[in-house]
């Protein structure tokens, strides 16, 4: 009988020689730019209370229906209307002792509405009209920019301009060469919002009249590598 044999030949591989690391500057920038808020955001509750659950819905459709014509005669157009609330709740009477069960008396109904006023000349009278004729809550009162884009898209190009500053400087300063750009990173776009005490602050200016909108920030980020030149 003839035997066939096979023979396996096993070439290894000799690791291929470790590449010489890069040498990189690694920058970051942030671009700020403020602006005057153009619109304002006020939210306007509704709020009553009735023995019966249809008596408090009906007191509070009113109540709106108050308000509504408020905004009609401030010109503020439907879009820039949302029901951002609608509850009913029983009110319970409780008793100390335990032989007493909890009995509903009534029932306390509201609505919450949230405005834009792209018209911040009206904001003011808005807000003593609204309450004049129904609203009974103010839920809060934010500014914003109708169209933040052109503002984000110059906080971002401040951003690399600073990033780019920072690595030429570097590059300088440590005498070596810049070398062209390997990566750019965007880190994002922020808007911050007031926080709790600067809310309220807002709140009693808009009480006291006239309403001041101060300013925004918007800022960017943004990360950069660059190759270090021979």
């Amino acid at each position: 009988m003839t035997r066939i044999i096979f023979t396996f030949v096993f070439m290894l591989a000799l690791p291929a020689a470790a590449e010489e690391q890069l040498r990189t500057i690694t920058v970051a920038g942030e671009g700020v730019v403020t602006a005057t808020p153009d619109m304002a955001e006020l939210t306007i509750g509704v709020s009553r209370e009735a023995r019966r659950p249809d008596e408090a819905l009906g007191g509070v459709a009113d109540g709106v229906a108050a308000v509504f014509a408020v905004l009609d005669a401030a010109g503020i157009e439907p879009r820039d209307r949302r029901t951002s609330g609608l509850s009913l709740q029983p009110r319970w009477e409780r008793h100390s002792g335990q032989s007493q069960p909890a009995r509903i008396v009534g029932y306390t109904a509201s609505n919450r509405v949230t405005v834009r006023v792209r018209d911040l000349a009206v904001l003011g009278g808005l807000i003593v009209d609204t309450v004049g004729e129904g609203a009974n809550t103010l839920g809060g009162l934010r500014f914003v920019l109708a169209d933040p884009a052109p503002l984000e898209a110059e906080a971002r190009r401040l951003a690399v301009f600073e990033a780019k500053s920072k690595a030429a400087l570097y590059a300088e300063s440590a005498e070596v060469e810049l070398g062209p750009l390997l990566t750019l990173n965007d880190g994002g776009v922020f808007r911050p919002q007031p926080g709790p005490v600067m809310a309220e602050m807002a709140m009693r200016s808009a009480d006291a009249m006239p309403v001041a909108e101060g300013e925004l920030e918007v800022r960017a980020a943004v990360s950069m590598v660059y190759l270090i030149g021979e």
